[in-house]
């Protein structure tokens, strides 16, 4: 389809409607994964009880980062799977009910271990919905709008993030009001209260149920794509067998395993053995995540309708995607996802006492919309870049900045104050343009009859990698004498991988999507 071409208004609206669906689907996304970065010291302090040991509580916060990424690469293949086999718009549905339901779950936690289950289970659908949004979008917009599109949807995440840190902020003066409506809808004060104690992160995660809504209007008005529509009349969606989901369950299985050994269930665990463990692992959980598209390519290969060749061609670059979203996701989670919490230790809240009512700096807060409004901007400056002047130069320096501006970050900035949140402000922006990125060029990797299964591998394998990376930031920071700064820049350093890796994919600048 031309970019030129008038649409009839009816087709117009659709793709409108498409684009305001998938958009609103990662903008919540995006603020159910910023909850727990902002609010996950509180929570823990209240589950764990306020004589925990604070190293147990950061084993704990790594644990609980990491399964909601191992979660979210199982999610982005089943529910990529799910997409190609019965449609984007079913498929998506599933996924945003699937993270709303069980973010609104966590707010009833009675232990840590309850909080890591319920952001397993709800991560598992924000990674479908991302890998289901950017196939869907990009089949139904045209080529020439691709780049811009692709820059919404990485901003449309950090907006989420964004709007978490703003609530927050503005929760300690609306919380009176927030308890009369409580009150006012038949809570006992008791229960009111206990929502809205420990910075209301009870409340927050409830909230986080809200995305649900969004259902309605997708089954509403959101079309299927014509593309996927097309692949279905001619028989290939036949080719993807339910049993072959044995794979990704193994493969997460093996990542849940991987990230035990590390937990701090499993303190006892000797080094060379959780090393041991986190290799083996690895590999099973690549072989487990490759294996529904493995075999539906043998009996795509087997009807006649793929060559041995293209067959090759989508394994090695569902290999590649997960390699450049790896170092990226690395880097973000291992490094940057961290800013808040340690702008929190930099600045941390007076407690009221006898003598005072106490001071709040939100030192937290204001850090992780200095990073979401630094990401908003550049995502679609870097998907805009990417457009204009390809995509593998592109990505070659976004991760020579981001190594960079991590690093300026936190070697060079030790106490909060407005030159932190600046240096938060550039840190963030850059290393969060991968995700305009993405949805740029993984698309482009794969045909249709695989695009959500293979770019919903790419993004989200990479996350396996960014939970194992980001369970060892702890250990960094411990062979640091628990400095945040130390540790978050030594993790940035995967960065610098990416200048060479990106060379190995095929350049797409100016390719039409592949059939």
């Amino acid at each position: 389809m031309s970019a030129t071409k008038k649409l009839p208004p009816n087709q117009t609206f659709s793709q409108f409607a498409t684009l305001a669906a998938a958009l609103l689907g990662w903008m919540f996304d995006g603020f159910e994964m910023g909850l727990f970065p902002l609010i996950g010291k509180p929570a823990l302090k209240d589950l764990l009880g306020k004589g925990a040991d604070p190293a147990i509580s950061d084993q704990w916060f790594g644990v609980i980062m990491a399964v909601f990424l191992v979660g979210a690469a199982s999610g982005g293949v089943f529910f990529g799977w799910l997409g190609d086999k019965i449609g984007r718009v079913k498929a998506m549905s599933l996924s945003i009910f699937t993270y709303a339901v069980l973010t609104g779950l966590c707010g009833f936690a009675t232990e840590a271990w309850h909080i890591a289950v319920l952001r397993f289970v709800a991560s598992l659908g924000m990674g479908g919905e991302w890998s289901l949004g950017v196939a869907l979008v990009n089949e139904i917009w045209p080529g020439k709008s691709r780049a811009f599109i692709a820059g919404l949807i990485g901003s449309a995440s950090n907006v989420g993030f964004l709007l978490v840190a703003l609530l927050s902020i503005g929760l300690t003066q609306l919380i009176g009001g927030i308890e009369t409506g409580l009150l006012a809808i038949g809570l006992s004060k008791a229960t009111a209260d206990s929502l809205l104690q420990n910075s209301a992160w009870r409340f927050l995660m409830i909230t986080g149920a809200f995305p649900a809504l969004l259902i309605f209007f997708i089954r509403l008005f959101v079309p299927e794509s014509a593309r996927w529509e097309e692949e279905r009349a001619t028989g290939k969606t036949s080719n993807w067998n339910n049993a072959d989901l044995i794979g990704v369950m193994i493969g997460c299985l093996a990542a849940i395993g991987i990230i035990f050994v590390w937990s701090p269930i499993a303190n006892s665990v000797p080094l060379i053995a959780a090393v041991l463990v986190t290799l083996i692992g690895l590999v099973v959980a690549l072989l487990g995540f490759l294996y529904p598209v493995r075999q539906y390519l043998q009996r795509t290969v087997a009807a006649g309708t793929l060559t041995r060749q293209a067959s090759s061609t989508v394994l090695k670059r569902m290999l590649l995607g997960a390699s450049l979203a790896g170092i990226a996701l690395l880097g973000t989670w291992g490094s940057l996802q961290w800013a808040p919490r340690w702008a929190g230790e930099l600045r941390p809240d007076l407690p009221p006492t006898a003598d005072s009512p106490g001071e709040k700096f939100f030192a937290a807060q204001y850090t992780q919309t200095a990073t979401a409004l630094g990401a908003i901007c550049s995502t679609i400056l870097a998907a805009m870049a990417a457009g204009r002047f390809g995509r593998r130069p592109t990505y070659a320096v976004l991760s020579l900045g981001s190594f960079l501006s991590a690093v300026y970050f936190y070697r060079f900035h030790s106490t909060f104050d407005s030159a932190f949140l600046l240096a938060a402000f550039i840190a963030g922006g850059v290393t969060a343009s991968f995700y305009g990125f993405f949805p740029l060029y993984f698309p482009e990797l794969f045909p249709t009859s695989v695009r959500a299964t293979g770019q919903g591998f790419s993004f989200n394998f990479g996350r396996i990698l960014a939970a194992i990376g980001g369970l060892q930031t702890v250990n960094l920071m411990k062979a640091f004498d628990n400095s945040f700064a130390k540790a978050g820049s030594l993790m940035a350093v995967i960065y610098l991988l990416g200048i060479f890796v990106i060379w190995l994919g095929p350049e797409t600048k100016g390719h039409d999507l592949p059939e």
